[in-house]
């Protein structure tokens, strides 16, 4: 029913991941490939495409109006897909998560006013927290049997008055980690005590991998579900990063009113009428289309660790339980970063994330997006292989003097 291995052309289709390789990576090549901005290369689901074809088959394009269906249609897929519980009465539509983060931080917090970080962590949140004249506290995550986990009793000691905000990726980005109820119920109990607000970002949480299962932050602790808000979206799960939509969801209702006199007061209670309609499609029609979607994307992630494994002697991915980016330490290889770096772009033109984007933590890692069709999966860990082969040609050489020597 599905066709993920299609390959679809993109180039030359104002998408930013194909057709910004040159202008942000210098890589000029005809041929480069993108791993970098957390953009499957799948066709959406046929009912997103159908909703929108009824759209432009109508050809009037006014302001889009009511957005209960839409909320109901969120409700419904988390209640069927997570058994999570939620009223439309606490949801806030924005413009994607990354700006309902910035009109958080505005609508709580005020300039020089902290936010935890759990670095190596999604690069867009330093980005927002900086532009809105906030500050970061960083609070290094510690990697334990392939896995992150969070250091509450370093953070704790390092907590000022001005620390008011967490944010927090559950499950995690960029090392897929999936929290299980106990951590994340840890580190709400954690903002309970020092009066901090939980902001957590769940837009990856219908990504599992082979079979592990999302708790929500409202599930995992809900006696501190007053201090908790979660970001949502259908873009992540869906391939449908352009339709810029998303939700803030909190049942503190005061909480609720200054997030919502914030996205009023910037301008933004008026919504695409394409992004509302796509997004609501896929809640609606795209659960087929997902549970096909997850064992290919398991496959990918397999197909990658493995072949890593093989051809970049010391290269080591992180086993991700979520998410599509792989997360790949390079520093057992014994190259500088930046040599690794430039191998992978002159050498194999491939367009990753660095690791540095991240915070503390991620100096040595490149993120690798594999949410691509299987052929250019293949293509593109061959050019990897061939960017370190010096480097597998090298252990093969130890490998045998050392046989000799024996």
């Amino acid at each position: 029913m599905f066709d993920f291995d299609r390959v679809i052309e993109r180039r030359g289709t104002h998408s930013t991941k194909w057709d910004m390789i040159a202008k942000l990576s210098g890589i000029q090549a005809p041929d480069a490939l993108p791993m970098w901005v957390a953009d499957m290369d799948f066709a959406a689901p046929a009912g997103v495409t159908e909703a929108l074809m009824e759209e432009v088959k109508r050809a009037t394009h006014g302001y889009y109006a009511d957005t209960g269906s839409w909320a109901q249609a969120l409700v419904d897929w988390m209640k069927r897909r997570h058994r999570l519980t939620l009223d439309p009465a606490w949801v806030s539509q924005t413009p994607g998560i990354v700006s309902g983060l910035g009109l958080i931080l505005q609508a709580i917090t005020e300039p020089g006013d902290e936010v935890v970080l759990f670095p190596p962590a999604y690069h867009a949140f330093r980005k927002i927290i900086q532009a809105n004249g906030r500050q970061i506290l960083d609070a290094r995550m510690i990697e334990t049997d392939g896995r992150y986990r969070m250091d509450l009793a370093a953070l704790e000691a390092r907590l000022t008055p001005r620390s008011k905000v967490v944010f927090y990726c559950n499950p995690h980005n960029p090392g897929g980690t999936v929290w299980t109820a106990e951590e994340t119920r840890a580190l709400a109990a954690f903002c309970a005590r020092h009066d901090l607000i939980l902001v957590s970002d769940e837009i990856h949480c219908d990504l599992m991998l082979g079979g592990a299962v999302h708790v929500p932050a409202l599930t995992a602790a809900p006696e501190f579900a007053d201090r908790i808000i979660t970001c949502l979206a259908a873009t992540k799960t869906f391939n449908l990063a352009g339709a810029h939509v998303g939700a803030c969801v909190t049942p503190n209702a005061a909480l609720k009113q200054r997030l919502d006199q914030r996205i009023a007061a910037s301008g933004l209670s008026s919504y695409s009428s394409f992004g509302m309609i796509a997004t609501e499609a896929a809640w609606r029609t795209g659960e087929a289309w997902l549970d096909a979607l997850l064992p290919y994307l398991t496959g990918n992630r397999d197909l990658l660790d493995a072949r890593i494994a093989e051809m970049i002697p010391g290269a080591r991915p992180m086993r991700l339980d979520s998410t599509y980016l792989a997360w790949v330490d390079f520093s057992g290889t014994g190259l500088a970063p930046e040599d690794v770096a430039e191998r992978v772009k002159s050498r194999a033109r491939i367009f990753a994330s660095p690791g540095e984007q991240f915070g503390p933590g991620g100096t040595g890692w490149l993120r690798l997006n594999f949410a691509m069709p299987r052929p250019l999966l293949n293509e593109a860990l061959g050019r990897l292989g061939d960017a370190f082969d010096d480097l597998r040609s090298q252990t093969r050489s130890d490998g045998a003097l050392s046989r000799v020597r024996a």
